[in-house]
């Protein structure tokens, strides 16, 4: 079952962050992924759903691939944890929005390797904290494409098999895709601005929690990669620090 569920990138898509090593420049030491976002493990977050109310429409898939840093400061996607879930028990399932994601609850083929939530999640949980631990991280802040609403089945989830003491994500903290499309691309629909930033978009493979998390995965590590930062990015604290150390001594 875990084998089934747990899936990486194609190695292209894991090579190709190689190729913006050079926009890192050899003035600076690259910091750690620790360092970058204060101790939060960015992580790439995509649900299916059969609805749009996370407390009463079943959670159907979800799909959770963190961002790492190489040793020359640039992101990646990591390695990826799915789960096809079985709709807890009294969950509503649209019509609408079954036909819209293409998935079936009830196929044969489906069922054989869904799980329920309670398994599903403590599995990912289990997953991604030792990612977390691995990169001396505190906590994992979700990263989605309309972040909040994959949030919000997340925290239900949560709270339905009483997962909060395993849960390593933020409660309430968010990187949004669709603001930083927006702020990068002009654009806020995901194949958009794949296509904007020049990676592959198959609408076919679409409403898959697993490839729309590659997807955003890919997309947020463009984006990143590319940004230039401020000239005083990060360093109000460190000057700060410093200040406070010269006036003791």
């Amino acid at each position: 079952m875990t084998n089934q569920n747990i899936t990486t990138l194609p190695d292209e898509n894991l090579s190709n962050h190689k190729e913006d090593a050079a926009s890192v420049t050899d003035e600076q030491t690259p910091m750690g992924l620790k360092d970058r976002f204060r101790k939060f493990l960015p992580v790439v977050v995509d649900v299916e759903t059969a609805g749009f109310n996370a407390q009463t429409d079943a959670l159907l898939e979800i799909a959770c691939i963190p961002v790492l840093l190489d040793e020359h400061g640039v992101f990646y996607p990591g390695e990826a944890f799915n789960a096809h879930i079985e709709p807890f028990e009294g969950a509503n399932l649209e019509p609408s929005a079954l036909a819209f994601t293409g998935i079936d609850p009830n196929n044969p083929m489906r069922k054989a390797i869904a799980e329920d939530e309670k398994t599903a999640l403590r599995r990912i949980f289990k997953g991604l904290k030792e990612v977390r631990r691995d990169e001396d991280c505190r906590q994992c802040v979700l990263i989605g494409h309309n972040a909040h609403f994959d949030l919000a089945f997340l925290n239900a989830a949560v709270l339905r098999t009483n997962n909060k003491s395993h849960n390593p994500f933020h409660s309430f903290s968010v990187f949004d895709t669709v603001t930083l499309s927006a702020l990068a691309f002009g654009q806020t629909v995901l194949a958009r601005a794949c296509k904007a930033a020049g990676l592959d978009f198959d609408g076919k493979n679409a409403h898959s929690a697993l490839y729309d998390t590659q997807k955003t995965a890919e997309l947020f590590c463009y984006i990143l990669n590319h940004y230039p930062m401020l000239a005083n990015a990060m360093h109000n604290e460190d000057a700060k620090e410093e200040s406070a150390d010269s006036d003791s001594q």
